[in-house]
This record gives C-alpha cells, sequence and structure tokens, in this order.
C-alpha cells in the first residue's frame, strides 16, 4: 500500500510518501511546500493544494494520512493551521483517496515509542525506520512519522477485522 502522509501548515507543509510491502516500510519521496507569509492566506492555501493535487497525481498513494490539529496558544495560528489541515483533507477526499486523520500523540507513540517524544527525536527515528541516508527536515520527517502511522495503524486493523472475522464464522 502506497501512502501519502502529510503534516499541514499554513508556512510550510510537509509531505511523506512511503509504500508498505508487508512489514517492510520503503520511502519514495518526502519534502515541503512552502509558501510567503507576505501572500494573503487564500493564495497560500491555493499553493498547498494545487502541489498536493500535483503530487497525488505523480505518486498515486491509495490512501492519505494528516496529522490533526493541536491546540496552539495563539488563536490566529491555530485557525491558519486549520486552514490548512482542511485544504490536505480536501485535496485526499477530491481524489477519491480514503483519509485517515492522527493525533500528534498517536504519531509519536507509533513512531518512537513514547508520546510526548520531540521533533529531533521523531526525525532520527524516520530515517532509521526508513533507512534514509540522511535526516529529513522537520515538516517532512513530520509527514513521514504520519505515514509510518497510518501504515501500522492499517496493518493492525485488517489484523484485527480478520481476527474477529474468523471469529464470525466458527
Amino acid at each position: 500500500m502506497r501512502i501519502l502522509g502529510i503534516d499541514p501548515g499554513s508556512k510550510a507543509t510537509g509531505y511523506g510518501f512511503i509504500e508498505q510491502q508487508g512489514n517492510r516500510l520503503i520511502h519514495l519521496d518526502n519534502g515541503a511546500i512552502f509558501t510567503q507569509s507576505r501572500d494573503p492566506l487564500a493564495i497560500r492555501l491555493q499553493r498547498i493544494y494545487r502541489e498536493l493535487c500535483i503530487l497525488i497525481e505523480k505518486y498515486r498513494p491509495e490512501a492519505v494520512a494528516v496529522e490533526q490539529v493541536f491546540m496552539a496558544r495563539n488563536p490566529a495560528s491555530a485557525l491558519k493551521l486549520g486552514h490548512a489541515r482542511g485544504i490536505a483533507l480536501l485535496a485526499g477526499i477530491n481524489a477519491d483517496l480514503p483519509v485517515a486523520e492522527y493525533s500528534a500523540l498517536q504519531v509519536k507513540s507509533a513512531v518512537v515509542g513514547y508520546g510526548r517524544a520531540g521533533k529531533n527525536q521523531v526525525q532520527h527515528m524516520t530515517k532509521m525506520l526508513l533507512n534514509l541516508p540522511e535526516i529529513a527536515q522537520e515538516d517532512a520527517a513530520d509527514a513521514l512519522a504520519v505515514a509510518i502511522c497510518h501504515a501500522h495503524s492499517h496493518h493492525l486493523s485488517r489484523q484485527v477485522g480478520q481476527t474477529m472475522q474468523k471469529n464470525r464464522n466458527q
């Protein structure tokens, strides 16, 4: 299964593509979509949306995983983050892809094993788990972590579903 992980932000939206082949996770691409803070929010959101659509078309993921909004101290920042997150959800849904959402706690727990892990720990673990030649940029590493979280969650959900189906058939 090919997964697009997204770490939304109005200044930088991280993205990461991985492919799950059995128990193996293979890195395909990662990066960030940067916008200019001097541009109006609508223009920034349009850039994020267009770039995500181009990436979805290029890599053809089978699922999109997006990090949920955390509570920011600044309400204006939280609102802008919410807009960027909405754009990420829209890009996935408009491509007719299943979209999953994960909290930062879920992502960090899945990747590092500790829900309060720091950014540098997430970066190091994504490098190790995906056998990257170097540590990914912060937003890209977060997006890769979201994709890894989805791969682990999806795999677990499938196993639970198969077990439940087997139990019903007995």
